[in-house]
């Protein structure tokens, strides 16, 4: 009876050892998400190789990787940053994602060819709490049915400018202009004033193919030499003329 059993469990120990014999690779394989979390960590930026290209250093202490920033990790990472990186079978490693910054404080987008910002069916606003600036080394193009700007303060510097519209109408308080020369031509001029001064300290001359000049109350003509002459015919009429 006891050699009966001790068979019978002879059997079932041999059968469990083969059973284990072929599942043993089967458990020891990792699963799919454990094979994708194979090729990710996490480092630290040493320094920058020339965009896109990094020098990290692992977390987990197996030493440094040269790393290519993927396209679609816009911000860019700088040292000390926390990143995470990703290595293909052929033995090359790239930064995929910034996960923390040393200095919040500064981000930089950066692409290596053009860059579009569309909105199919709404607007674009960018917003700052400090300075905002718009640099280009070559051109800034702005194109819109209708552009407005408002600021308190304004300042603009141009080395030359040249403007082309239909209509310009100016609302303003004061204006004040200073240059050395300024040339006007026009083919009709109206200026309408309440009071207008103006003082020419060397010579002012007008030439015209007609002058018409009309005070309401009195006008005066003061120098130390006054000459009028005329081709044609000199006029003097009023009522009461004083000479000398």
């Amino acid at each position: 009876m006891n050699s009966t059993r001790n068979t019978a469990g002879d059997t079932v120990a041999a059968a469990h050892h083969a059973t284990q014999g072929v599942l043993d690779p089967l458990m020891q394989r990792p699963s799919n998400a454990a094979r994708a979390d194979s090729g990710t960590r996490t480092a630290t930026v040493i320094a920058s190789d020339g965009d896109p290209w990094f020098e990290v250093g692992l977390d987990d202490g197996q030493g440094s990787l040269r790393c290519r920033r993927v396209a679609s990790c816009l911000l860019l990472p700088a040292p000390g940053d926390t990143v995470l990186i990703t290595s293909t079978r052929q033995g090359e490693s790239f930064v995929i994602a910034v996960v923390a910054q040393a200095d919040p404080r500064q981000a930089t987008l950066a692409v290596d060819g053009d860059l579009t910002l569309v909105s199919r069916s709404g607007g674009i606003r960018a917003r700052s709490a400090g300075p905002m600036a718009l640099e280009s080394d070559t051109s800034i193009a702005m194109q819109s049915p209708e552009w407005r700007a408002q600021a308190r303060q304004a300042h603009c510097e141009i080395g030359e400018m040249d403007y082309q519209g239909a209509r310009v109408r100016f609302n303003v308080l004061v204006t004040r202009l200073v240059g050395r020369a300024c040339e006007v031509v026009l083919e009709r001029l109206n200026l309408l004033t309440r009071s207008s001064f103006r003082l020419t300290e060397e010579v002012e001359q007008v030439r015209a193919g007609q002058l018409d000049i009309q005070a309401e109350q009195t006008l005066r003509l003061h120098s130390n030499n006054t000459l009028l002459t005329s081709k044609g015919l000199v006029k003097v009429d009023a009522e009461q003329i004083h000479m000398g």
